[in-house]
């Protein structure tokens, strides 16, 4: 990690080859459960992060293996998917509680058509190379942000804070959802309408970051305030 701190967190980041060990566990849990993805896990976590208060992990963890939070079936074994899942927590909540910059868990789509699955390349928020076609790369985005918007309604503490503060912010996230979802929040979609579109998928990505410090920031205000904006780092490189 580049910037000013000396700080190293104390938990080992997820490698590429954990990461897929994540998916596979997740595509293992049997139907009618609906697992969440890794990266819809990687929103829904960064939606906790930002709560006024900590959520229990009694009243979460079930909605990782489930978006509707019903029971596993019986002898079904998670204990290597909660560890993989709370070492992401904790590399989340470090970064986030200090107000650096993390690298969410955004994939690039398969350039075979729009309802390919990611091909695990993590997007890299300092890679600028123009992309005529890049609008419809920037929909890489959905899946974190659907974790992100679950978790806030699912735990709606933080969106009864002060709306005026959380409009930006939540309007930075929320505009990669369709106006249809986004119910009385006349504010919201005048905010998002005044929004020039991210100018590529790197560009989408790293406003998730700036959002979710940003709401940090109105949820658990810092003692001594942060500096302006994340210290940026380089992502990880595409797989």
């Amino acid at each position: 990690m580049t910037g000013t701190s000396s700080h190293r967190p104390s938990v080992r980041p997820l490698n590429d080859r954990e990461l897929d060990e994540l998916q596979d566990l997740l595509d293992r849990v049997p139907a009618p459960l609906e697992a969440l993805d890794v990266s819809m896990l990687d929103g829904f976590l960064c939606g906790l992060l930002v709560q006024p208060r900590g959520v229990p992990a009694a009243r979460w963890l079930p909605h990782v293996t489930d978006v509707d939070g019903r029971a596993l079936p019986p002898h079904f074994d998670t204990s290597r998917l909660h560890e993989l899942v709370w070492r992401r927590h904790a590399e989340l909540n470090d970064a986030i509680a200090r107000r650096q910059w993390f690298d969410p868990w955004v994939f690039e789509l398969s350039a075979d058509d729009d309802e390919a699955a990611p091909d695990r390349g993590l997007v890299d928020a300092d890679d600028d190379e123009d992309d005529d076609a890049d609008e419809p790369a920037i929909d890489a985005v959905y899946p974190w942000v659907a974790g992100f918007a679950t978790a806030l309604e699912l735990f709606p503490e933080l969106m009864a804070l002060d709306a005026k503060k959380l409009t930006e912010p939540l309007a930075l996230v929320y505009r990669h959802l369709a106006p249809d979802d986004l119910e009385d929040a006349d504010d919201l979609l005048a905010e998002i309408e005044s929004l020039e579109p991210p100018a590529d998928l790197s560009a989408a990505v790293e406003e998730l970051v700036r959002a979710t410090l940003l709401l940090a920031d109105v949820a658990r205000p810092l003692a001594t305030p942060a500096p302006r904006g994340p210290v940026r780092r380089r992502g990880p490189s595409n797989r």
